[in-house]
């Protein structure tokens, strides 16, 4: 009996304890940084970087400028769409959207190679599949994060289960 309560008050000790230190982590961050700044400064601060990387000069600088804005504004005006929808899109819908994106990838692409010159080009490209890689390698990263996170959940209400039974049984014992 004695040995049946000390299990029973270790594995809710235990229990609690990892509740409390999973309340008391700090956040790693808060949503995307970029979300912050309004899209003006979002466009201006991707025009920057762009004129770091490709050593852009003031007419490519004003070109792109207008590219990103544009590129941007539709990107927001279909996000802000999708959200409004709250059905799932058919399979029509969905080869729609994605026919249009990729529709709207092949006029940039053509666009920044009128744009730049063929060394800059070149480096734009490797650019976009850096971060193409980048967002591939965060997303598979949440992925397994969302994975862990569940199967913590399992194990939390696995544990809580054994002690209800854990508790039922001292009971009866009584």
């Amino acid at each position: 009996m004695k040995k049946l309560i000390t299990i029973a008050l270790i594995a809710i000790i235990g229990v609690s304890s990892y509740a409390q230190e999973k309340q008391q982590r700090p956040a790693r961050h808060e949503g995307n940084p970029m979300e912050k700044f309004t899209p003006e400064q979002r466009n201006q601060l991707m025009l920057k970087k762009m004129t770091l990387e490709l050593d852009l000069n003031a007419s490519q600088q004003k070109e792109i400028g207008k590219m990103i804005a544009e590129q941007n504004e539709k990107r927001e005006a279909f996000m802000k769409n999708r959200k409004d929808k709250t059905a799932k899109p058919t399979s029509d819908e969905l080869f729609e959207m994605r026919s249009k994106m990729l529709d709207e990838q092949i006029a940039m692409k053509q666009k920044m190679k009128k744009t730049l010159s063929p060394e800059q080009f070149q480096k734009w490209e490797e650019m976009k599949k850096q971060h193409h890689e980048g967002m591939k390698k965060h997303f598979n990263h949440k992925m397994a994060e969302n994975r862990q996170r569940k199967e913590g959940n399992f194990k939390r209400a696995h544990s809580e289960g054994m002690k209800k039974d854990m508790n039922h049984k001292e009971e009866e014992t009584k």
